[in-house]
């Protein structure tokens, strides 16, 4: 999805909406927007993961 929040979003609407003053609570719009890219982020990671051909074994001896 071309439109998904990534993470370097997230910390720009944080900065600015610190700077203006508004709200950094946790229901704020700030921290929506951090969850909406950790979530994006941890599901990126777990497709790539997923597709990797990894059996999440350890063969090392």
């Amino acid at each position: 999805m071309p439109n998904q929040m990534s993470q370097s979003d997230a910390s720009r609407i944080q900065s600015t909406q610190a700077k203006a003053g508004r709200d950094m609570s946790s229901g704020g719009f700030a921290a929506r927007a951090q969850s909406a890219a950790a979530n994006n982020a941890n599901t990126a990671n777990t497709s790539n993961t997923a597709n990797s051909g990894s059996t999440g074994v350890n063969n090392k001896k």
